[in-house]
């Protein structure tokens, strides 16, 4: 399965050039697999580049968790980070899915020196 970047999956949520949002739909047509890191990578631009609200990145990350030709890795535990982020938007989608992933490996707590962060079930404040 094909997989992609993180400027294939801001093109399909903000679809702000109708041609780079043509090929990204044509590409990701046949089944696509979308990385963490992409999903990280894309959250933040969402934020900091497009100047989303966290109720907006939210919407985006739930329409790739339910586009049909998209395949996220570990979905059930990115699935577990929207619902954190939604929860307390202020940690972050990144730090969310950091948790999220670190708890379905088993592998907890996770340290941190974020406050937000650190107060969260399942991470450590240093």
């Amino acid at each position: 399965m094909r997989a992609v970047d993180t400027n294939v999956l801001v093109r399909l949520i903000a679809r702000d050039d109708p041609r780079h949002a043509a090929a990204a739909d044509a590409f990701v047509a046949n089944g696509a697999w979308v990385p963490h890191l992409a999903l990280a990578e894309a959250s933040w631009v969402l934020d900091s580049v497009y100047g989303l609200s966290a109720e907006a990145i939210g919407t985006a990350i739930e329409m790739l968790l339910s586009h049909a030709q998209l395949a996220l890795q570990d979905a059930d535990a990115v699935a577990e980070a929207l619902e954190q982020f939604r929860r307390r938007p202020s940690i972050g989608f990144s730090d969310c899915l950091m948790l999220a992933v670190s708890r379905k490996a088993g592998h907890g707590p996770l340290g941190t020196f974020d406050r937000d962060l650190g107060n969260v079930d399942g991470a450590q404040r240093l």
